[in-house]
């Protein structure tokens, strides 16, 4: 007779090799250079996390979030995962889910993007709709508890578990690649506002290892996080964002506002238009929220500029923007949105043609907050 105990233990190993194996096989993302005019003596730098199987940063987050729950044993063979999400962090679940053979289910709000539904459904996962998206984190706790399931909760766990089980952290690995470039100890590193745990992870790590760099992060329109860290008030809600990946009605329990330096609201109109430039130089379609980095990037860059300063800027590609034709590539759903990127495209090229700095044609100036 079969010791259940040992049969548990054999899974969870076996489970725990696939997922090591998936990320030997998958490899490191790449850091690529922006082009900027040299002389300005400022070198921007862009995470490319798009390239995982998945399409997206959250390739790197699900994974973590999967051996956090498998090696707290709430995880085991036949578990249905559940997931509270707008889209590509559910992707990236569904995908590792089908590479254990769980079932998943995403608890995702009525007008998630049909891509990333169509994404979650190749994966082997069923998509739970609710409609109201600030019941997600309810339901999908609810829904785990009536399938004896377990609830992965990136917005509790998302900055335990990235520490806990990434080895190299993506931190470690950006001070990595950046060791042999010009300004090989990036001045500042740009994140977006998602569940806060990529900021808390990164902030971290540069006190942890001393080290000179300071963390911007940006969060769009709508966003809660942005009042709260001015203010001090975690308590506080607001509509939420239209960018999809980031940006919270609420402040989400990741979110550690003592290792962010600085903060940066970002228009939507600015996000979309800053997208469309990373395009247009450098042939790489993404998401929304890398332009929201992105935007964060250049306001940065364009300070220093004008300070005399030298250095580096790092910040993240976030996901793929084939995921965005029918809406944030698409003009008439922009306009139907009322988002429109054209001042802000027109900042952007007098900017890069060193024309005039970036923040002096914001229309929030004073948008930037430091401690």
């Amino acid at each position: 007779m079969s010791d259940p105990d040992l049969s548990d233990r054999r899974w969870l190993h076996d489970a725990l090799a696939r997922l090591e194996a998936d990320r030997n096989r998958t490899g490191e993302t790449h850091l690529l250079r922006f082009p900027l005019p040299r002389a300005w003596g400022v070198d921007l730098y862009l995470k490319d996390e798009s390239v995982y199987p998945t399409g997206s940063l959250k390739h790197r987050l699900a994974r973590s979030l999967m051996v956090y729950g498998l090696i707290n044993g709430w995880i085991r063979e036949g578990t249905t995962v559940v997931e509270a999400s707008s889209g590509s962090t559910a992707v990236s679940e569904a995908y590792f889910a089908q590479l254990l053979g769980l079932p998943f289910v995403a608890v995702v709000p009525r007008g998630t993007s049909p891509t990333k539904l169509a994404l979650i459904e190749s994966y082997g996962g069923r998509c739970h709709m609710v409609e109201d998206a600030s019941s997600v984190y309810a339901e999908a706790a609810r829904l785990a508890g009536e399938l004896g399931g377990h609830y992965l909760d990136q917005f509790t766990h998302a900055a335990a578990a990235s520490e806990a089980c990434e080895a190299p952290s993506v931190a470690e690995v950006i001070f990595g690649q950046m060791s042999l470039e010009r300004f090989p100890v990036p001045r500042w590193i740009v994140v977006g506002m998602g569940t806060g745990g990529t900021s808390a992870t990164i902030g971290r790590y540069v006190r942890r290892h001393r080290q000179p760099s300071s963390v911007l992060a940006v969060d769009p329109e709508g966003s809660a996080y942005y009042e709260a860290w001015c203010t001090g008030d975690v308590t506080v809600t607001t509509t939420g964002s239209r960018i999809e990946g980031i940006g919270r009605p609420r402040v989400e329990p990741s979110f550690t506002p003592g290792v962010v330096d600085r903060m940066l609201r970002v228009p939507d109109g600015a996000s979309v238009a800053a997208m469309q430039c990373l395009k247009s130089v450098t042939g790489n379609a993404a998401g929304p929220s890398t332009g929201t980095n992105l935007w964060g990037a250049f306001h940065l860059i364009s300070e220093m500029v004008r300070a005399g300063e030298r250095g580096s800027v790092v910040t993240l590609i976030c996901d793929r923007g084939d995921r965005y034709s029918e809406s944030f590539y698409d003009d008439a759903w922009l306009a139907k949105q009322g988002i429109d990127p054209t001042p802000y495209s027109r900042a952007i090229d007098a900017f890069l043609a060193g024309a005039a700095p970036l923040g002096s044609l914001t229309d929030e100036p004073a948008a930037a907050v430091d401690r």
